[in-house]
Order: structure tokens, then sequence, then C-alpha cells
């Protein structure tokens, strides 16, 4: 029993007599202890005796003066009220096996197990900070700064660089006067903050710096830059139009151990694009579809936008497949552009055809632009079937063709002489309720005058007047070029002042084949000057090589009545 007092003795002596910031703790329990020891149940204090992390009961050298337990402490009447259980005993034998957890209850009490203060910025050294780099300072910016004795922590550093209104090129050179310090290390947090501080003043000659700091931190800081950090230089640059500078920091990314995400490939196609370096956007794109990682639906559709206009319609199809089987659906405005782009060329209509199946319920129904740019497509290839049947699933399934629609087959139809069928596709525009417009009656009336089938042209052309009040000069200009084809000059002439009489004034298109004609096949000078004065007279001008074929054919006939003449008088 008086071992184990006298071992709790030396140890509370040992925990709270040590240093002398303490002094009053450890006085503040020895008195505690006292106090209860006093006490009518010294079994209680027995036990707390006891569980004290005692070193080595042993050590008489243990004892503190300043916590001196003596005899008088601890009196014969004391001692005779305490119970010699068995408690007490074996906490007096279990005394050293539990010495680890019995010191850490002594240092948490005594207050060496506390964590480390918070750190606290100073607040007049942040103010000369501030304002030196809120200041234009040339050349004396680090010299300033090692006159200041910063202590540089990493809460004094973000504030530093989450401060507005501090120039941007200062931060970098702060930065770099920072990395100089061995004893400060560089953090992903910090990065990041110096990086977002560029963003928001932009300026090229500062994100070029920022760029270059970044490299050199990457080459010495393992693990520091991280994906978010590249891409948010990825998108500075493509902001500012740097497309090859966001190129590099992309060929970067496995340098610095970090993985391109969607983010990734979305600024950096971004930054390309806006460059028209589209084959370098591709391939960086050949990686995203590589990894079938792909941004959002509003994201993949500005890229199948920006192949489309770089002219590479056939990579945006691929781009728009990977995302509908990823069951991500761009805006329609873009797939509508797509299909468009895709037709320009006859090697990728099909692929424009296939997508026309993609259009379902109402989103069928408004996608007349489409259909119609396929259509076009078809009869520009001269199949001319292939545009009839979709134009036909068009009424059974939507969207409802118009005008358009129609005419583009009717003229494919005209133009291959096939005037059947072309007949055939009037009669239908006619029975789904459309009207037939000029456009339509002139390309009926050019494939009858091509094929020298004058007569049907000329009733196409009076059904024409009857239902339309004006008629353009392409439409006569058509049949005064069949009439002049198969030498039916009068013809063509009344046509031409027959133009005259329903307000409609010819061009010099028809006053330029009809002198043609006269001239190589009738040698009808006489009615090709009159043609040329009336001309004058309307303020047209003919061009130089139909003057000239006019005069030529003239001398020509001059001639040869001066030769005739010459033989009769021989």
């Amino acid at each position: 029993m008086w071992r184990s007092i006298a071992a709790g003795s030396r140890l509370v002596a040992r925990n709270f007599g040590v240093a002398t910031e303490k002094v009053h703790c450890s006085q503040t329990l020895s008195l505690n202890i006292s106090r209860s020891l006093s006490k009518p149940s010294l079994y209680r204090s027995s036990r707390f005796l006891s569980e004290s992390p005692a070193a080595n009961p042993k050590d008489e050298s243990s004892f503190s003066p300043e916590t001196d337990f003596s005899s008088r402490s601890f009196g014969e009447n004391e001692y005779a009220q305490m119970d010699p259980s068995a408690d007490a005993v074996e906490s007096n034998d279990n005394l050293g096996e539990n010495y680890d957890t019995q010191m850490e209850k002594f240092d948490f009490i005594s207050g060496e197990g506390k964590e480390e203060e918070a750190y606290e910025i100073d607040g007049d050294k942040l103010e000369n900070v501030l304002s030196l780099l809120q200041s234009s300072v040339d050349g004396y910016l680090e010299s300033s700064l090692d006159s200041f004795e910063l202590d540089l922590h990493e809460d004094f550093v973000l504030k530093v660089l989450e401060t507005p209104l501090v120039l941007g090129e200062n931060l970098v050179c702060f930065f770099k006067w920072v990395m100089k310090h061995p004893e400060y290390k560089v953090t992903s947090s910090v990065v990041d903050a110096l990086v977002k501080a560029i963003c928001s003043s932009v300026g090229k000659k500062d994100v070029y710096a920022l760029w270059d700091l970044v490299k050199e931190i990457g080459g010495k800081e393992k693990g520091v830059l991280t994906v978010e950090i590249l891409n948010e230089l990825i998108a500075l640059f493509s902001k500012l139009g740097k497309g090859k500078a966001a190129f590099e920091v992309f060929n970067k990314f496995g340098d610095y151990g970090c993985v391109a995400n969607q983010e990734t490939y979305y600024f950096t196609i971004e930054a390309l694009s806006r460059r028209k370096i589209f084959d370098w956007a591709w391939s960086v794109c050949e990686k995203m579809i590589e990894t079938g990682s792909l941004p959002d639906s509003e994201k993949v559709g500005k890229i199948i936008s920006w192949f489309c206009k770089g002219g590479k319609a056939k990579e945006a199809h691929v781009v728009y497949t990977l995302a509908r089987e990823k069951k991500m659906y761009p805006p329609q405005s873009v797939v509508a552009f797509l299909i468009s782009s895709l037709c320009q060329k006859d090697e990728t209509v099909k692929l424009a055809l296939d997508m026309l199946d993609d259009f379902s319920g109402e989103g069928r129904k408004y996608a007349i632009k489409p259909f119609s740019s396929v259509i076009r497509s078809l009869c520009r290839m001269k199949d001319v079937d292939g545009a009839k049947t979709l134009l036909s699933k068009m009424i059974s399934e939507g969207p409802p063709p118009g005008n358009a629609v129609f005419n583009s087959v009717i003229s494919a139809y005209s133009k291959a002489g096939d005037m059947t069928p072309a007949m055939e596709m009037l009669k239908l525009m006619r029975s789904r309720g459309l009207k037939p417009d000029v456009y339509t009656y002139t390309v009926l009336m050019s494939g009858y005058a091509n094929g020298g089938q004058m007569e049907e042209a000329c009733e196409i052309l009076n059904e024409a007047k009857k239902n339309h009040s004006r008629l353009s000069p392409v439409t006569y200009h058509t049949l005064i070029r069949g009439y002049c084809k198969l030498e039916e000059f009068d013809n063509a002439l009344k046509l031409l002042n027959e133009m005259k009489d329903v307000g409609v004034q010819p061009n010099v298109d028809e006053y330029n084949k009809l002198i043609q004609s006269l001239c190589l096949k009738a040698l009808d000078w006489r009615t090709a000057e009159k043609l040329l004065e009336d001309m004058r007279l309307k303020g047209l001008h003919l061009n130089g090589i139909t003057r000239a074929l006019i005069r030529a054919v003239k001398e020509l006939e001059e001639d040869a009545i001066e030769n005739g003449e010459a033989l009769v008088e021989a």
C-alpha cells in the first residue's frame, strides 16, 4: 500500500512539475489529490493514484520540490480509514503494465496532447505585401518582399492570392519568390488559387508567364498539378484564342501524371476550332472517342457544329453516333446542321439519309429543313427515284412536304427529260392543296423545251399566266431559247414582245440569246440590229462579242454582194 501511494505521488510530481508554465496546474492538481485523500473514503483516492502513469515506482528521485507529499499529508488517522481491499492491491500490481495508457491520460490533463494552435495572419505584414503587389513595381519586388521578413505559411500565401485587384504579373513574381524558400512546400490548393487569380484578370502576357511557372512547378513538384488546374489553363487559352498553347497544355497531361477528362477534351477542341486548326482538333477528339468519355449533350452539340463548320462533317457524324449510343441527344438544330453538312458531299448523303430516322414525334414534325436537304442532295446525285420515295415517306409519316420539296423532285425529273413522272408530281402537289409557283411552271417548261416539245411548253405557260399575274423573265427566256433552238425566230420575237405587254422587262440574256441565234443560224443581222437599238433605248448594254458578231455577219453579207456584183460584171 505504501509503495502504491509513493509511486502515485512521484508520478504526479513528474507530470505536473516538468516545466515552469505548468506549475499552477500541478499545484492545483496536487491540492485536489490531497483534499480527496483527507476525505473519509480514501478507497477512491488510492484507486486514482494507482491508475497514474508510474514509470518506475521504485525511483525515489522522481519527487519534485513543487509537489512534496510528506507524512503530514497522509497522517495515521487518514491511513487508518483506508480499506485494504483487493482493488487497491490490484491497482498497485498493474501499475507498470498500464504505463502507456496512463501516460496518455496524464499527457491530456497536463496539456501535452493538445493540437497545434491555429495560425494567425499578421495583418500589418499582409497589408504591406498587398500594397506592394497592387502597385507597379519594376525590378524591386523581390528585394521589397525580403525586407518584410514574412512567415510563409500556406494561409498567408492563399490570402495574398485570393485578394482582388492585384496585378497578375506581380502575383506570378510573388509566387516565384515564395518558391525560392526551401521551407515552403507548394500545394495544389495554392497553385489552383494562383491560376484562378490570373484567370480573373485576363492578360496574354500574364497567362504565358503563368504557364511557364506551372511548367516549372510540374517539373519540380510531383503530384501538385491537378486536372482541374490544367483544365483552367486550357479554358483560359481558349478564351484568348490561343489554340496552340492550349494544345501544348493538353500534351503535358501525361508528364504531370494527370488523366484528361471530359472538360479537358472539350476545352482543347474548342480552342483549336476557334483557330480553325481542325486537324489537331480531330486528333484530340479521337482520343476522347477512344476513352468513350463525352461531355454533356450541349457541349457535344458544339463539338459537332465546330467540325461541320471546318468541313469535317463525316468526323462530326462519328461524334454524333457515339453520343447516340450513350443515350445523349444533341440539340435538334445541331442535328439539322449536321445533316445539311453531310449533304454537301455525295459520299456522305447516305449518312444524312439514315439520320432522318432519328427524328420522331414532335421533333420529326418540325424537321422539314433536314428532310429537304436530303431530297435536294438525292436529286443532285440524279437519284430521283430515291428522292420520290423519301417524299412519299414524308407524306405518310411527316414532316409534310412543301413546295420546295416538290419543286426539287419535279426539277430533277424535268432535267432528266422524264416529263411523265414530273407531271404526276405536279398533280400530287395540287392534290395536297399546294399551289404550283412560278418556279414550278418554269422547270416544267424547261423540260418540255429541251425536248423540243414547244406546244406542251406553251400550254404550261398559259396555265402559269392564269394562276400568276406576273411571271419572271426566266420563264420567257426558257421558251425563247427553245424556239431559237428550233430556229423558230418569229415565235421567239413574239414572246419577246409579249414580255413587254405583260409588264415583264426583258434582260440582257433574252436579247443576247436571240441576237446570237439570228446571226449564227439565220444570218439576219438586220433584225439583230433592231434588237440592239431596242436595247439602247431601254438602257441595256450588249457585250462586245455579240456586237462584233453582228458586224461580222453584216460585213460577210456585204462582201458576198460585192463579189456577186463583180461576177455579174465579168
